[in-house]
Parts: structure tokens; sequence; C-alpha cells
């Protein structure tokens, strides 16, 4: 399950992200924290991990560094 949920997360990196605007407000970006957080901690908590992060991007929160912990 890790292996398909990383893939899904290179698949958008490669294929949709390009098509967007850079908006990211942090660094690394969600999708980088996101394969982190999946490598390090595999399919649910880095799941869970990465929607919290993602939910976190929002014009009311100033974004900056903040790195998988």
């Amino acid at each position: 399950m890790k292996e398909i949920l990383i893939g899904m997360v290179k698949i958008y990196r490669r294929y949709i992200s390009p098509l967007k605007p850079q908006t990211c407000r942090f660094y690394p970006t969600c999708s980088q924290y996101a394969l982190e957080a999946l490598e390090k901690y595999g399919a649910i908590k880095g799941t869970i991990i990465s929607i919290k992060r993602i939910l976190k991007c929002h014009p009311f929160h100033s974004g900056g560094y903040d790195p998988l912990k």
C-alpha cells in the first residue's frame, strides 16, 4: 500500500504539479513532505501526517520552513 501511495505522489509531481503555478507556502513542498512521511512512517500514519500538512496550506497560514519531525 505504501508503494502505491508513493507512486501516486510521484505521478502528481511529474504530471500534474508542472501544470499549476508555484504557490507552495512551505519548504519542503507538500508533495516532498508527503513522500518523506510515507517513507518514514508507512501508509496509514504517513497519510495522516500528509493530510494535516495539506490542511495547513491556506491563505491564513504564513507557511515557511516546516520539516518532517
